[in-house]
């Protein structure tokens, strides 16, 4: 071992022993009790992340082939294709679905009203048309009832993004019969759902294609970035083609060997066949992704352990706050928030219960986006709700989650315990 290859092995020595000392909450963040979220990770992830640097893997090289690769070994897909966000990841799932030909511009994609807001405005970036389906009011998915009758009625659907909420997946039996009898394309959002499953199975390997996000809230992260995946060959080449500015990434001959049209012998790394975009990953935080992904079946018993110690503790409220349930036993909720529902309106408002939360620390988030078509920049774009939504606005009104994320612990967890059921003793 040189010199160089010396220091280089002290840094990381080194880094190890800094996370040794470091308590377990040390990235919880210090203005709340119970924050909404959080990174859990520790000196794995930085020397993962270290070792890019220091050994010039600075773009989208090796560390993002292997994070694709082994992520897609853990979802049981063909393909993955990493990205630099979960919006980026939808982008180029409909991108790469309309240079198919499997839609055209003003086809209408249904969708989740409840969701958060970068599911609709990819369809709308690229001339398509939203159809807001209300949702399930207990697992807070798109209710594939509702579903069904839009299908049935005036029907121009030709693909459906389906949201597994928060964690709870949604119900994709019932949504790949309805995809066969009518002919669309599934794409499953999981930006919510790292390693959620239905009878055993992953979710993002039902649908045509599946997107993720790792921001930093997520069950796993690399801070910012995201993944597709896929069992298409075909998507798999449009997919990467279109996130790396149109530019065919299989090359064949050569060098200086592309001809067509104006173009005679011309460089073909510099030959640009789509209207691409630049969503690629880099190194470093693929390298931070892979470690994450190690411990992602560990993160999210961490995560049903809290809910389950909550939904437990919070029982004799339960009548007049819906806490999560799961209401079908094939399917394991991995719990991105703890979403509460108030029951008892007439008791309880949600401004005041938010605000009575926060004053003892306990951070909230509104059920992302609420009804989506209420939105203020969605307000009169193009698109249609189907029927009144009702389940959806009420949620929008009365709906609030907090955390259950790893960097809880049981003081934390007692804490909201104790402050929920101080706040219902409050209200009579």
């Amino acid at each position: 071992m040189n010199n160089q290859q010396k220091t280089e092995a002290k840094v990381y020595t080194e880094i190890k022993s800094y996370f040794k000392n470091l308590p377990k909450n040390h990235f919880k963040n210090p203005n709340w009790v119970a924050p909404i979220g959080g990174g859990y990770y520790d000196d794995k992830e930085i020397v993962a992340v270290t070792k890019c640097y220091i050994n010039g893997l600075l773009s989208t090289q090796k560390p993002v082939v292997e994070f694709e690769n082994k992520f897609s070994a853990y979802i049981g897909n063909k393909h993955g294709i990493a990205v630099n966000s979960g919006t980026s990841a939808n982008i180029l799932a409909f991108n790469a679905l309309l240079e198919n030909g499997d839609l055209k511009k003003g086809d209408e994609v249904a969708l989740p009203a409840t969701t958060f807001i970068s599911v609709a405005t990819p369809i709308l970036q690229l001339g398509l048309k939203p159809v807001y389906i209300d949702i399930n009011p207990k697992t807070l998915n798109m209710d594939m009832g509702a579903l069904a009758e839009a299908l049935q009625k005036k029907n121009k659907i030709k693909c459906v993004i389906v949201v597994h909420t928060l964690g709870y997946p949604a119900d994709m039996d019932a949504l790949l019969r309805l995809a066969k009898k009518f002919k669309f394309k599934v794409i499953e959002d999981c930006c919510e759902a790292h390693g959620a499953k239905i009878n055993g199975k992953t979710v993002g390997s039902f649908g045509d294609i599946a997107t993720w996000s790792f921001y930093v809230a997520h069950n796993m992260t690399t801070a910012e970035g995201g993944m597709i995946q896929t069992n298409s060959d075909t998507y798999n080449v449009l997919l990467r083609d279109l996130r790396e500015f149109g530019r065919r990434r299989v090359h064949q001959g050569p060098r200086y060997s592309y001809s067509s049209g104006k173009l005679k012998d011309f460089d073909e790394r510099y030959t640009f066949h789509k209207v691409g975009w630049n969503f690629r990953m880099a190194d470093a935080p693929a390298a931070f992704g892979i470690e994450q992904l190690k411990k992602l079946d560990t993160m999210n018993k961490m995560r049903i352990k809290n809910a389950a110690y909550l939904i437990k503790h919070l029982q004799s409220v339960s009548d007049v706050l819906q806490l999560p349930s799961v209401v079908n036993t094939a399917v394991q909720h991995t719990y991105y928030t703890f979403p509460i529902v108030i029951k008892d309106t007439k008791r309880i408002v949600r401004k005041e219960f938010a605000r009575y939360l926060e004053s003892h620390k306990i951070e909230t988030r509104a059920i992302m986006c609420g009804t989506l078509p209420d939105q203020p920049g969605l307000v009169g774009t193009p698109g249609r709700s189907f029927g009144n939504l009702k389940q959806s606005r009420y949620v929008r009104d009365n709906a609030l989650s907090i955390g259950c994320h790893p960097l809880l612990g049981r003081e934390e967890l007692d804490h909201i315990i104790t402050t929920i059921k101080n706040y219902i003793s409050h209200v009579g």
